[in-house]
């Protein structure tokens, strides 16, 4: 799919038939290819004199892959968040493109930055009257989405936490242990993607575009110092993270501890009487106490004895 967002617009337009007859309007400020066919990225080739990089191209990870200028454009390739309100965040490749004239973007998905920029474009139009306008607001956008993704990441690993150290409150470690497991992949994927933000605002800070506009650049610095600050709190979530993923293994081992201690007493105990009754269940001839009024209640009361013996000794220890 082709559209096209045209100065002074309120909104993209469409191009709903065939790929080849599309021709760039000359006040083009974006051309936005959503999941584009073959046919489309020829024809927009054709019309910018540039070349447009394939689904697997823009998969690579090399910086080189990434990061490169040609025939006079700067192109970006960055993993963008979305689903970002899923239980685990998604992140997928989009590339920008800064020529001459207009931006061009390629993606193959619809992340909510893209939406945020069009209803902003709906309330101010103004506010992009260039290429390098509108990918300095796609990319504050951005960054501001990667931002409340992190922030509800941070809030779900707090209340682990508080369930984690919680007094006198049944913990279910395994489910526990799985929401962070999912935190940690989201903490991953947010990391994947400022730092890949982080090299593109260092990358195109050079180019001419940007780098002889004054307000351009300050924008981009901006944007730059919100990425650097955005990774140092995702890692400091991640070290959170790791922190409540030993402290959930450590009060397992605690608890599995207490259980097997708790068997091992009730072995201990049970030991004495267990052998009181295995010598009076011997079925020996000359056994005399088994012959007298007194020998039930006298076997019955050295086992009680014997069980309860022990029991006092390991609370005396503090072992109980």
């Amino acid at each position: 799919m082709i559209r096209v967002y045209r100065s002074g617009q309120r909104s993209c337009e469409v191009h709903a038939g065939e790929a080849a007859a599309w021709v760039l309007p000359p006040d083009a400020v974006w051309i936005d290819l959503l999941e584009p066919t073959v046919e489309e990225d020829r024809v927009v080739e054709r019309a910018l004199g540039l070349s447009i990089p394939t689904r697997a191209e823009m998969a690579e990870l090399e910086a080189s892959s990434r990061l490169y200028r040609e025939n006079g454009a700067t192109y970006a390739t960055a993993d963008i968040i979305h689903h970002g309100d899923a239980l685990i965040p998604e992140v997928d490749p989009v590339t920008f493109v800064l020529t001459k004239g207009p931006l061009v973007t390629i993606r193959y998905f619809d992340p909510k930055p893209f939406a945020m920029t069009l209803e902003k474009l709906d309330r101010e139009p103004a506010v992009c009257g260039s290429g390098p306008d509108l990918f300095l607001h796609l990319m504050e956008a951005i960054i501001d989405r990667v931002s409340d993704v992190l922030s509800t990441n941070a809030l779900k690993v707090e209340a682990v936490s508080n369930h984690v150290f919680a007094v006198r409150k049944t913990v279910r470690f395994e489910k526990l242990i799985t929401k962070l497991g999912r935190a940690h992949i989201a903490n991953a994927r947010i990391e994947q993607s400022l730092s890949g933000l982080s090299r593109i605002f260092a990358f195109v800070a050079l180019d001419d575009r940007l780098e002889h506009n004054k307000e351009h650049r300050e924008h981009l610095r901006s944007l730059a110092r919100d990425a650097q600050s955005l990774i140092s709190h995702n890692q400091a979530v991640a070290a959170s993270i790791n922190f409540q993923l030993s402290a959930a293994l450590g009060l397992i081992n605690i608890e599995q501890s207490s259980i097997i201690k708790i068997f091992s007493v009730a072995a201990v105990a049970f030991l004495p009487p267990t052998l009181i009754a295995s010598i009076y269940g011997m079925n020996f001839t000359h056994m005399p106490e088994l012959s007298q009024a007194w020998g039930y209640p006298l076997a019955v009361g050295a086992m009680v004895i014997s069980a309860i013996l022990p029991l006092v000794w390991f609370k005396k220890k503090g072992w109980l």
